[in-house]
């Protein structure tokens, strides 16, 4: 084989593996995430409410963090406090990194929840992790369209026996407060602690 030969053969298999390497980085920067990746998309991109302390809230006093949003109500039999309780479990399968999780639980039912209820509530579940409320019924619904979230009040057999059927996802916002991922209910706790690990590794 010739000089010239051997240079372009040499040449060639530079460019393949070069090739290779741009591929290989292309599949390695799209991570395979359990939730719905919702990266990009035009709605749920901020909000502004009230947390059970009486400070207003926005997806910026988060930034740093990684956080998991869910709608519900304190009264939920079911859903909610297992969702909450999944989300506690969440932060303890993240280890050192538990402390990059923020969770939020905003109130679909302001008739009820009130500031020292919604307060009472979190307590049952994680201290750092806070409750959210629109403060009017219109607030709430805007919120709600925003967010595509479906809630309904369910009359019962009084007053204050009445149940709300509701969205039962979470909303996942990476650390620069963009909403990335959509998880439904009952994905469980090793799920989403692996999609979380895998945002927090793409912003070191």
């Amino acid at each position: 084989m010739s000089k010239r030969n051997t240079l372009k053969l040499i040449a060639s298999g530079a460019v393949l593996a070069s090739v290779i390497g741009i591929l290989s980085a292309c599949s390695d920067s799209k991570p395979q995430f359990a939730a719905i990746d919702v990266t990009g998309a035009d709605y749920a991109k901020d909000f502004q409410l009230t947390d059970h302390n009486g400070q207003p809230r926005s997806l910026q006093d988060f930034r740093g963090k990684v956080v998991v949003m869910f709608f519900g109500y304190t009264q939920c039999p079911d859903v909610c406090p297992t969702s909450m309780t999944e989300l506690v479990e969440v932060k303890k399968l993240l280890g050192a990194d538990g402390d990059k999780l923020q969770g939020l639980f905003v109130s679909v039912d302001p008739e009820c929840d009130t500031p020292t209820l919604l307060k009472a509530y979190m307590a049952n579940f994680d201290p750092t992790f806070l409750a959210l409320y629109a403060g009017s019924p219109e607030k709430l619904a805007a919120l709600a369209k925003d967010y595509k979230v479906y809630y309904k009040k369910v009359e019962g057999k009084t007053p204050t026996s009445y149940t709300m059927d509701h969205s039962a996802g979470s909303y996942i916002y990476d650390t620069a407060g963009r909403l990335r991922l959509y998880t439904r209910y009952g994905s469980g706790a090793p799920a989403m602690a692996s999609d979380i690990k895998l945002l927090l590794q793409q912003q070191k």
